[in-house]
């Protein structure tokens, strides 16, 4: 939050804010799909305490660039960037880490992946109402410098953990990109892979506007400050909570289908809600309805997915989903900041909401299949 604040308060352009989130996505877009091949290979635990060390000196680079005072719109993108390249390693890693943390138990896997959001949104909860805050009392530094502090936890908290090394996946040899070529015809030959992904590429890319757009419905058309940036963002986490709280209770395959297709309809209708409200408590309302209709629409593709994989290229098919989910971020950031630049960002939301619409309706998914692992 404090990041896309900082662009919009040194440049007061949306074009520009949207560069800044589509040079924090692009990497994981091209990148995250050779990550997958690695992640297929490497030790995740191990891989995981030194991406996230990467990531708190990354942020504790662009805290003390904010208090020495020369921090220029030309720094926030270049480190929006290296972030993006640690995030390209880290997603996949993390997201087909969540299997080991339950020693390969699928019947527990859903729940895992619910608990998993949950804590997830908690930050999207307290995060912004504190970054608001202290944004006003403080300055974006410190801002940076808590969120170098969060990694440095998350270092310690891994480092505490104890998992069992699955060497049968971890001493995987080969070419990265013929490994690569088998994770890519894995997911085409099967439909309900692709059709989970293509859906999640699309709603991912019209979910961007909602992130990137916040500072402008903040200030230009709300007229608040960045508290009310806060409270747009702690609404949406505080649906995307109630979302993961709902899925935490075991769901069948099926249910979880017509959760995948039911969200997207929801998060389009509640982008055009938002875009048009001019009053803060019903903007509120809408932006938690997003909020929990992307988190559900996100855990239940997720939970799908690794319901079907085999464990050999689970690392690959989560760096698609990861692909899918934030790498499709950087061309929404882009597209809703050019037209918010050239229309209104009313409109860019509004449009954003019925793309959205609209890919549900062709991608959705009508079968009632059981799920079972895929292992062609």
């Amino acid at each position: 939050m404090a990041m896309i604040w900082l662009a919009y308060t040194l440049t007061k352009s949306p074009l520009l804010v949207g560069l800044v989130g589509f040079c924090e996505q692009i990497p994981i877009f091209v990148i995250a799909p050779f990550a997958g091949v690695f992640a297929d290979r490497w030790d995740k635990h191990k891989a995981l305490i030194r991406i996230e060390s990467l990531a708190m000196l990354q942020a504790a680079i662009l805290g003390i660039l904010t208090f020495a005072g020369v921090v220029h719109i030309a720094h926030i993108i270049i480190l929006s960037l290296c972030l993006g390249v640690i995030n390209a390693f880290e997603m996949p890693i993390r997201q087909s880490f969540v299997v080991e943390m339950v020693d390969r138990d699928k019947s527990a896997l859903s729940n895992a992946i619910a608990v998993n959001s949950t804590v997830f949104n908690m930050s999207r909860l307290i995060g912004p109402s504190v970054a608001g805050i202290m944004i006003n009392a403080v300055g974006e530094g410190w801002c940076f410098m808590a969120n170098a502090l969060s990694y440095a936890i998350v270092t310690v908290s891994l480092l505490m953990m104890r998992i069992k090394l699955p060497q049968e996946i971890v001493e995987r040899k080969g070419k990265v990109l013929q490994q690569l070529k088998e994770g890519v015809q894995y997911i085409g030959a099967h439909k309900i892979m692709r059709s989970l992904l293509l859906l999640l590429a699309v709603v991912s890319f019209c979910n961007a506007s909602l992130r990137t757009l916040a500072p402008v419905f903040a200030q230009d058309i709300l007229k608040g400050n960045a508290n009310t940036l806060g409270w747009l963002l702690s609404a949406a986490g505080v649906g995307a909570i109630t979302g993961a709280l709902f899925l935490t209770k075991r769901k069948k395959s099926s249910m979880l289908r017509r959760i995948v297709s039911f969200t997207g309809f929801l998060l389009g209708g509640a982008m055009g809600a938002f875009a048009f409200s001019r009053s803060l408590p019903l903007s509120l309302v809408f932006m938690g309805f997003a909020g929990l209709a992307q988190m559900m629409h996100t855990a239940c593709t997720n939970t799908l997915l690794q319901e079907h994989v085999a464990d050999d290229k689970r690392g690959r098919v989560m760096s698609f989903y990861t692909v899918c989910l934030q790498g499709t971020m950087p061309f929404g950031s882009l597209v809703s900041g050019s037209i918010a630049q050239y229309t209104s960002g009313v409109w860019s939301m509004a449009i954003m909401g019925a793309i959205c619409i609209v890919a549900t309706l062709i991608f959705r998914d009508h079968g009632q299949k059981k799920p079972r692992i895929i292992t062609g």
